[in-house]
């Protein structure tokens, strides 16, 4: 079993900080700190619960004044850029954390720390209430940092205003209307980072939940500039692509509902237990004659715990058939829980898709 990421924070990880904030804070009483902080309930905080657990007991060794205690992070923040450059390092999530935790009432010193800290450990998290206490102040500073010449600033300045960032703080405002993530985007289109276009694109994919039309209308614009911002575009689009959007499926070449191409002879394993695999295969033919370009996925409707339905669709791949072209394609799923992901007895339902259209469908039962 994989070891939890929760584990990397750990007394290995805070004495070497420890000795870095004491060499420009020699009043830090470091050994008080790792007490108080690794104290018998920290084995039973999961991973947030512990980022926060050092940032807030980190606050207590610190001057009481906000600004100065926050002088002491930046600048143990820049020690670690000067030795090592910059990374994205999330075992020192704290440190944006201390940001987020403490200082959203100062903004005038929070936020240029966070152009410091993010360098070495992202703080799109951080950002997050001060989209919500100061959105345009915020607006403006994050245009600003999609020109910033450090690349991980630059990446701020998208993945921390998406809509919808995984495990983020909601911005209801941004799901409502985009439009002041547009030109930060604009900006970051043509990155040379590819750390930066993969939040662009990731972006771009939070927008096309709720406004589908504006991405698509994004994507007719940056299509065929260069092979950079077309892989922005195609990643964009994922979630439309397996929609079945025919509108992202005709950007890519594919016609939804097209004729000749076939379906047979789907076979799936009828029972899977929590932990095990399912097991399918089916004939795929091309019977016109004429090439048809196929994007090929299948689709689970997974049981929930609430006893609804909740369809989950994985590309296969995407090929041209050749007139009278026929393949089989042998396919497995694993069911196996995750943290994100948990698996509940009940009826499952296969779906072979074909350019985003039903094509064949199974159903199979999952034992607990």
């Amino acid at each position: 079993m994989a070891e939890p990421l929760k584990n990397i924070f750990s007394k290995s990880l805070m004495e070497p900080f420890v000795a870095e904030l004491k060499a420009i804070y020699p009043a830090f009483k470091g050994d008080l700190f790792l007490s108080q902080l690794f104290d018998p309930q920290w084995e039973g905080l999961e991973l947030k619960q512990r980022i926060r657990r050092i940032s807030e007991v980190l606050r207590l060794y610190l001057p009481d004044a906000y600004p100065k205690a926050l002088e002491l992070v930046v600048r143990t923040t820049d020690r670690y850029l000067q030795r090592h450059g910059e990374k994205l390092t999330f075992e020192y999530a704290f440190l944006p954390d201390f940001v987020e935790a403490h200082g959203v009432s100062d903004p005038d010193v929070s936020i240029p720390a966070l152009e410091t800290i993010t360098r070495w450990s992202s703080a799109e998290f951080a950002v997050r209430p001060f989209l919500l206490q100061y959105p345009e102040r915020m607006y403006r500073q994050m245009l600003q940092w999609s020109e910033h010449p450090s690349p991980m600033v630059r990446r701020l300045s998208s993945e921390g205003i998406r809509p919808r960032l995984p495990w983020g703080m909601g911005v209801p405002a941004l799901k409502r209307d985009p439009s002041p993530i547009f030109p930060i985007l604009e900006n970051l289109k043509n990155d040379p980072a590819e750390t930066v276009r993969r939040s662009v694109a990731n972006n771009l994919n939070d927008i096309a939940k709720d406004h589908p039309e504006q991405v698509l209308a994004i994507a007719e614009r940056w299509l065929g500039n260069n092979p950079q911002t077309d892989w922005i575009v195609r990643h964009a689009c994922r979630g439309l692509l397996k929609k079945g959007n025919a509108a992202a499926l005709a950007h890519f070449g594919f016609e939804k509902g097209i004729a000749g191409i076939q379906v047979d002879k789907l076979r799936c394993t009828p029972s899977v237990p929590v932990g095990g695999r399912l097991d399918f295969s089916f004939f795929l033919q091309n019977q016109s004659e004429a090439a048809v370009p196929v994007r090929l996925e299948y689709g689970i409707d997974y049981q929930t715990l609430s006893g609804k339905t909740s369809v989950k669709v994985f590309k296969i791949k995407e090929l041209v058939m050749a007139p009278g072209l026929a393949l089989t394609v042998e396919k497995y799923q694993r069911f196996q829980d995750f943290t994100t992901r948990k698996h509940f007895a009940g009826i499952h339902k296969l779906t072979i898709l074909v350019n985003g259209a039903s094509m064949a469908q199974c159903s199979f039962e999952v034992s607990g």
